[in-house]
């Protein structure tokens, strides 16, 4: 590894923005992960439509943190490898592989008929709540865009809808928000299962 000092002044001009910390780095992009190369039992995260880069740096940390096997990256969704996205994952995208997929449908399909993956629609509106949902086994969890939610074609495949209960009049949560609360239950209940196995 290789590492240039240079003045304020000039990483200003080379970075484009202010927000950079006095830091910069140059990284490969990881190979692309593939739905053939999943564990077992796999809980995976997808992204449908978000346009916010870092709402998807925070999904991408969330995911590591929690344990995520893999995110799939809609077509019609930002990328994790975006500059702000990688910013905001804390380097997190480059522990955890990410399948780009130019239609998620097509791509939550196979999941559901290759690995029987249960497809868990992240909905405020759902017919269920978190409190009741079931997150261990194959799943994977589907979020949606920041103001529509999920895609109609995508909310069809759903096995299920799940909602987060919320206190005074609370709508939603930024969905980065409620990625880690979906993370965080799946993570608990897959533990619990490992321990009554």
């Amino acid at each position: 590894m290789t590492i240039f000092l240079a003045e304020e002044d000039l990483v200003r001009e080379i970075v484009g923005f202010n927000v950079h910390q006095g830091v910069m780095a140059v990284a490969r992009i990881p190979a692309e992960g593939s739905l053939d190369n999943l564990p077992v039992s796999h809980l995976l995260v997808a992204l449908d439509g978000l346009r916010i880069s870092e709402n998807v740096g925070v999904i991408v940390r969330n995911c590591a943190a929690f344990g995520a096997d893999a995110i799939l990256a809609g077509g019609n969704s930002c990328s994790p490898y975006v500059r702000r996205a990688v910013r905001s994952s804390m380097g997190a995208v480059f522990r955890i592989p990410v399948i780009h997929t130019p239609s998620l449908a097509d791509s939550l399909q196979q999941l559901q008929l290759r690995f029987r993956t249960r497809i868990v629609a992240a909905d405020p509106h759902g017919a269920s709540t978190i409190y009741h949902a079931t997150l261990d086994g194959n799943v994977c969890l589907v979020l949606g865009n920041e103001d529509h939610g999920v895609s109609p074609e995508v909310a069809l495949l759903a096995t299920d809808h799940v909602g987060i209960p919320m206190h005074l009049r609370t709508d939603s949560l930024n969905v980065a928000s409620a990625s880690a609360v979906f993370l965080y239950e799946a993570r608990r209940q897959r533990a619990a299962a490992r321990i009554h196995a």
